[in-house]
């Protein structure tokens, strides 16, 4: 007998304002085609002025809870991934617990950028697992239009704004790779690479914000290489490979590599949920959000096996199996 962490309700929120490609083209030396071209991005959503990132976040959690048929108070933790928290502290967790009307149980912040998801995810497999909690929320949430340089044209046409959530429950299952739930996962960071993707600002540098940054060509080359092989050694850790798989769903950052990795895997496109030309790349939140538009779609059903996989700043980068 074998506990895993079990997908029990999926949900997501984006902001009202959706944000075409033209739209830059009155500010930047830009086109629709050139942004399409480079990255299969169409659109992405602006989160409003009063709209924080705890905000997205408690819209696609009450979501996921529905779609669960749980109240919030049969939650034991709530996980959230995001870079771009509502403040320095409490966590973005603690407010969304706040706002949830949840009244027990404890909720606490990962920070991996667009790897967030996939480290929340083995996070709250591991608190299931050992018995610490039995049913976990989480959620991907992300306000990055806060942190664009709205002059950088090479950023600031990537980015967008949006939330997705998952919840996990503890069930029995039969130790092998039918079962449903999270079966393995790889987790992985070089600190090395920093100048490849960050933000120049924080609390004990220059107290602000500060701006994304970004070395577009050095990163692609970095995240085909990285996201495939994480992919893989997490589908061998259960003698699993590509062809095994029924959906790929990646962090949606650019169709190009999206495209590579799923090549590299051997595995069609038409088996990876992309979701990019919609939302653009919101980071933390952009797995749970595919997730969540991909059972919408009709395209993941029970019993799919599934490989998320992401990478971020750091860089970090890693991937989750699970049969949904």
């Amino acid at each position: 007998m074998t506990i895993r962490a079990v997908v029990k309700g999926v949900g997501h929120y984006l902001p009202k304002r959706v944000v075409p490609n033209s739209e830059f083209e009155a500010t930047l030396d830009t086109t629709d085609e050139w942004i399409k071209s480079r990255s299969g991005i169409e659109r992405r959503c602006f989160a409003a002025d009063d709209e924080t990132t705890s905000i997205l976040a408690t819209h696609a959690a009450k979501a996921a809870l529905a779609n669960a048929g749980m109240e919030p108070d049969d939650i034991d933790a709530i996980i959230v991934a995001t870079s771009t928290p509502d403040l320095t502290f409490p966590s973005v967790a603690t407010m969304v617990q706040a706002q949830l009307g949840m009244t027990r149980g404890f909720a606490f912040d990962v920070q991996a950028v667009c790897a967030g998801f996939v480290f929340a995810l083995t996070n709250a497999n591991a608190l299931i697992l050992s018995g610490q909690a039995k049913r976990v929320l989480v959620i991907g949430a992300e306000t990055f239009s806060r942190i664009m340089d709205w002059t950088d044209r090479s950023t600031c046409v990537l980015f967008g704004d949006g939330a997705g959530a998952l919840v996990l429950e503890a069930e029995t299952g039969s130790g092998t790779v039918s079962d449903r739930g999270i079966l393995s996962a790889d987790l992985n960071s070089d600190g090395r690479y920093r100048e490849m993707l960050y933000v120049d600002g924080g609390v004990s540098t220059n107290g602000q914000s500060g701006k994304l940054r970004m070395q577009g060509n050095p990163l692609f080359r970095q995240a085909v290489e990285k996201l495939a092989a994480t992919a893989e050694t997490a589908l061998e850790k259960i003698g699993l490979s590509g062809p095994d798989v029924d959906w790929i769903v990646p962090h949606q950052a650019n169709l190009r590599i999206i495209s590579a990795t799923a090549a590299r895997m051997n595995v069609p496109i038409e088996r990876v949920v992309v979701t990019v030309q919609d939302h653009g790349n919101t980071s933390a939140a952009s797995i749970p959000l595919a997730l969540s538009v991909g059972v919408a779609r009709g395209q993941i059903k029970q019993g799919d096996l599934l490989v998320a996989e992401a990478i971020g700043g750091g860089l970090a980068w890693g991937a989750v199996v699970l049969r949904w």
